[in-house]
């Protein structure tokens, strides 16, 4: 992954030195803190999440703990906001640090999925009418081929009625972790959506292009029937995106973007 350096060189240094006050996360690096920090900031600059979304990484070091900012928005958050937590949603090292309630949607994932290092959860608005009406989200074009074919709808009324729609427990984050299944993206009925991946990168393209189709989607639609990328076109597209000719180019400019707007 391209580093963003100049305006964001703040975040590692703010990294490091917390490393070095011995206030770190269950040791995550620098360059975790630094990563997650980043991906809040160009989330929030992409408008993929406004004041509410989160995204978490699983503790490279322990497979059973993830790190996730305090509750907080997006785009203010910085490395001390950083907090180590247990599947079960148990904070580590929270001290006064208020939890996002709906941290159980990310160690759900986890517990659920062992190949999955990293959760965004968040209420784009270009994708909740495809969420609410079950109308399929399918690539339209091929910057969008990582969102992937078959992306499921999770309806919380199915199995726990009429709430809220926060996931707050662990039953409400398994049930959809269930729903995710073997794939990267499940819709969630009214509410939004969750997006895994591998890498912070990957998965944040993934949360971007999501947005980005479900605009061009309906923009085609309104026009006549979409002509949707093939399986294998999905396939031999999302192989070149995530390939870090592609990949890194567009990190360096979300990154870019991200750091002129704080």
């Amino acid at each position: 992954m391209v580093v963003c350096t100049n305006a964001y060189r703040h975040a590692k240094a703010c990294c490091a030195d917390r490393a070095q006050r011995g206030n770190l996360n269950m040791t995550a690096s620098p360059e975790t803190l630094r990563d997650i920090v980043i991906a809040n900031h160009i989330l929030a600059h992409e408008e993929v999440v406004d004041a509410y979304g989160h995204i978490s990484f699983r503790h490279p070091d322990d497979p059973e703990k993830y790190l996730l900012s305090r509750a907080r928005a997006p785009e203010l958050i910085e490395a001390d906001d950083i907090v180590t937590y247990r599947l079960d949603g148990d904070a580590i090292d929270a001290g006064d640090r208020r939890p996002y309630s709906e941290r159980m949607i990310h160690g759900a994932i986890y517990e659920q999925r062992p190949d999955v290092n990293v959760v965004i959860h968040n209420h784009s608005y270009e994708v909740i009418p495809f969420a609410s009406t079950g109308t399929p989200l399918r690539p339209v074009t091929h910057t969008c081929a990582p969102i992937g074919k078959d992306i499921p709808v999770w309806d919380m009324r199915d199995k726990f009625g009429e709430t809220n729609h926060l996931v707050v427990t662990m039953e409400q984050g398994r049930n959809l972790a269930a729903a995710l299944g073997g794939g990267n993206i499940a819709l969630m009925k009214r509410h939004g959506c969750v997006v895994t991946g591998t890498t912070v990168a990957e998965t944040v393209m993934k949360a971007i292009y999501l947005q980005v189709n479900a605009k061009l989607q309906l923009q085609t639609m309104m026009i006549g029937e979409p002509d949707y990328l093939t399986d294998t076109e999905i396939e031999e597209c999302t192989a070149m995106q995530q390939a870090p000719i592609s990949l890194d180019r567009a990190w360096e400019v979300w990154c870019r973007r991200a750091a002129k707007n704080s």
